[in-house]
């Protein structure tokens, strides 16, 4: 594969994301720290290391099951930030920009995936 994760746009996009969650939750009530703030970062930091992880395996099947865990924690961001907006710890504002983060994240990840899928 001659390139690092660390080139890949998805895995870029994805740490990016990371971020936006950690300064995101920051504002949340305290009593969340361990509870759903916690639980969203946990969430979002899976996706990137998911796609590193799976980039350094040695086959393309493995890549892309590492790629649809990637896609498994990005689902649970996405209802875990919908219940934070529902619980009013996001603004809709806030919690649409990074719903539709999700969704170009997503499309990165479906895309890439579809790029290193084995053959059948």
């Amino acid at each position: 594969m001659g390139q690092s994760y660390r080139d890949l746009i998805a895995w870029q996009k994805a740490m990016d994301f990371v971020m936006d969650i950690y300064r995101t939750t920051t504002a949340f009530p305290r009593d969340e720290l361990y509870g759903l703030a916690n639980q969203l970062r946990r969430a979002a930091v899976c996706i990137p290391a998911n796609i590193a992880e799976g980039q350094a395996r040695y086959s393309p099947s493995e890549f892309h099951s590492f790629l649809g865990r990637a896609r498994g924690s990005l689902v649970e961001v996405e209802t875990e930030i919908l219940i934070a907006r529902n619980l009013g710890y996001l603004s809709a504002e806030a919690g649409q920009q990074l719903l539709d983060k999700t969704s170009d994240l997503g499309r990165i990840l479906n895309g890439l995936a579809g790029a290193v899928r084995p053959a059948a």
